[in-house]
């Protein structure tokens, strides 16, 4: 369980996020949407401890996430390319974190099968470095290396961005039985409201930093209510 209390995040004049309270449910797939400036990245990042707030606290299993590490063991996330080591092919770069991690071979094995259907015969035993692959494709390493070791929770910044419609919805399909055979928490942002209301079972509107809508409902009541919205 990830929860927030009074969370705040300023940077000179401006304040960036401003959450008083947020509780995200173990299992919940949930949906992060927003325009531009609307806080969504700043909000995973604070949640990952990758930057500090100006105030309050992002508590994952009881556990301040500034002041211990225990939460990293069962946390991963994929934000943008700078999270991966770019200079090395995908598949050295999945047998690195498969040291890391303590896996054996038939794990990763089992794990890039898995992964196959997105890769599409495109990322692996093709000889090149992760930087060289087309933005869609490096997407796909990141995110593929995020469900590595079994995390309790993923949070994916913008997944479906970059990629063609058939990898899209084959991440939807994986995404969605992940959670349902395991159990894993997602935390989603994305600008495509279809993708988002497809899969996430909860959806938080931001605007400028601060919750203005908390959607738990179907997905067609939740469309309407976020194309209400970005209609305006």
């Amino acid at each position: 369980m990830i929860k927030v209390e009074n969370l705040k995040k300023i940077y000179g004049p401006d304040e960036a996020l401003n959450i008083t309270e947020l509780t995200i449910e173990s299992s919940e797939c949930f949906g992060l949407v927003g325009n531009n400036g609307a806080g969504k990245t700043t909000f995973f990042r604070l949640i990952l401890d990758l930057i500090r707030a100006s105030s309050g606290r992002v508590m994952i299993n009881g556990e301040d996430v500034t002041k211990t590490e225990e939460w990293k063991r069962t946390v991963c996330s994929y934000l943008d390319e700078h999270m991966l080591l770019s200079f090395l092919s995908p598949v050295e770069y999945f047998e690195t974190l498969r040291k890391i991690y303590g896996l054996g071979e038939q794990d990763l094995e089992n794990h890039l099968e898995k992964f196959s259907p997105l890769f599409n015969d495109e990322i692996l035993g093709k000889k090149k470095y992760i930087r060289d692959l087309s933005k869609g494709n490096i997407k796909k390493v990141g995110i593929a290396a995020a469900f590595l070791g079994a995390p309790s929770v993923i949070l994916l910044d913008e997944p479906f961005e970059n990629l063609d419609p058939t990898s899209q919805n084959r991440l939807k399909k994986i995404i969605t039985e992940e959670r349902e055979i395991n159990g894993t928490t997602f935390l989603i942002s994305s600008h495509d409201l279809i993708h988002v209301t497809d899969i996430c079972n909860r959806i938080v509107l931001l605007e400028k930093g601060h919750v203005l809508q908390d959607l738990k409902d179907k997905k067609e009541v939740m469309a309407e209510a976020l194309t209400d919205y970005f209609d305006r």
